[in-house]
């Protein structure tokens, strides 16, 4: 299993990416190829792709060490911070037109989160720190502009200038409201790498520095205490709104949408692929955390979320979407990224509590993507299948939500993992 995601990652998806998606003309990398493979140059570029390549070709370096990964890894780095952080009001733009220029300069915090993800990483495998202070000045952008400290908890988006917005969706698909299970999952999770990065950088310190951002630092400096203290501060606060908030406690799945004040809304949905995906982000953030006092208090939630999850499993070892109760309707298709999930989520479940059953559902998982998702004579792999078994090809291949990033990070969890066993 190790070595078919190796090559699977490097041959299949990261392949794909250097061949096809790198823009030699404008810079970064292009946009969009559509579900047919037929590559659309002016495409605009999203803050969500670009983080998404960053994180992907660092975590690859950092992993197997490729040259080629850090060169790709250094371009994306670059890009972002020449264009896509707003240099006058902080930030991230949440998309450019195809030469670089500002589109929509909304302050979504799921991009914040995610370029935080991805500088992080870039540090972690390379130990530059000036990619490190960009992460903690956009870690600062959310504390200062998302986080509710009436109701806690973070808000989804703002202007440019940081005021508020009247639509503050992700996009045409989810429901308008204030706060969403999909925007603190991917806060949490940049806050955990963060917060790991940060340990690694203390761990080698010589003496306490305060970075600023365009500082040559000299070797072996790493951050203050305090830094550390803050970012646990916040990691501790948003395991705790996962599990007293979002986690529903009468059906052990995740919330998606709430008012301000946690009162849920939109309806009863269900969104299995999210379950699964927090079931392992949630354990990491508290393995990253290390207080065995909230460990103890996550791990339960961890397999509870897990086998929530399960209502959307199928025969095949593949799981579906999501559901919405109230209206009957259930989203059966098979995303390419739920599948991702899936598999890491059973591992982490027979990795660290000894489940022989989860482990038999990662790989029965592994061999749907294999046989049902990857574009072996292309690259890449498709969006999903329908319920039918026919392959989508009207989504995209590449473009501002499929990224290198849900199947990548797949790969180099069960290498990693299994290293570790």
């Amino acid at each position: 299993m190790k070595q078919e995601m190796q090559d699977v990652l490097e041959k299949n998806i990261l392949r794909f990416w250097l061949d096809k998606m790198v823009d030699r003309e404008n810079g970064g990398f292009y946009g969009r190829i559509d579900g047919s493979g037929v590559l659309h140059p002016k495409a605009e570029k999203g803050a969500i792709l670009n983080a998404r390549i960053l994180w992907s070709f660092s975590a690859a370096y950092r992993v197997l060490a490729n040259p080629e990964y850090l060169e790709a890894a250094t371009r994306a780095k670059d890009y972002i911070i020449d264009y896509f952080i707003d240099k006058e009001y902080g930030g991230v733009y949440w998309s450019l037109d195809y030469k670089g220029n500002p589109l929509d300069t909304k302050k979504q915090f799921y991009a914040i989160g995610f370029v935080i993800y991805a500088l992080t990483e870039y540090t972690r495998a390379t130990g530059d720190r000036e990619t490190l202070d960009y992460a903690l000045q956009l870690y600062d952008c959310i504390e200062e502009h998302a986080l509710d400290r009436e109701h806690n908890g973070y808000i989804e988006a703002c202007t440019r200038e940081w005021g508020e917005i009247a639509d503050m969706r992700l996009s045409e698909l989810d429901a308008n409201y204030p706060k969403s299970q999909n925007t603190h999952l991917h806060i949490i999770e940049p806050y955990t790498n963060l917060l790991r990065c940060l340990k690694e950088m203390r761990a080698q310190e010589s003496c306490d520095y305060v970075p600023v951002i365009g500082s040559v630092l000299p070797v072996g400096i790493s951050v203050p205490q305090e830094t550390i203290v803050g970012v646990e501060a916040s990691q501790r606060n948003l395991i705790n709104i996962f599990t007293d908030n979002i986690l529903n406690p009468e059906t052990h799945h995740l919330d998606l949408f709430f008012e301000m004040d946690w009162t849920r809304g939109a309806g009863h949905l269900e969104s299995y692929g999210h379950d699964i995906e927090c079931s392992w982000l949630l354990h990491e953030a508290a393995l990253v955390l290390g207080d065995q006092k909230v460990l103890q208090k996550v791990e339960p939630v961890v397999r509870e979320v897990a086998k929530a999850s399960e209502k959307g499993l199928r025969p095949d070892g593949s799981m579906i979407h999501e559901a919405n109760l109230d209206t009957g309707h259930v989203d059966d298709d098979l995303h390419w990224w739920v599948q991702a999930e899936s598999v890491v989520g059973w591992f982490n479940l027979y990795q660290y509590f000894g489940d022989e059953q989860a482990l038999e559902r990662a790989v029965r998982c592994w061999e749907y993507i294999k046989t049902q998702l990857i574009d072996w004579d292309k690259g890449e792999w498709y969006w999903s299948r329908y319920p039918d078994g026919s392959l989508n090809t009207v989504d995209d291949k590449a473009g501002f939500w499929k990224c290198p990033y849900h199947n990548s990070r797949m790969c180099l969890e069960i290498i990693e993992r299994l290293k570790e066993i």
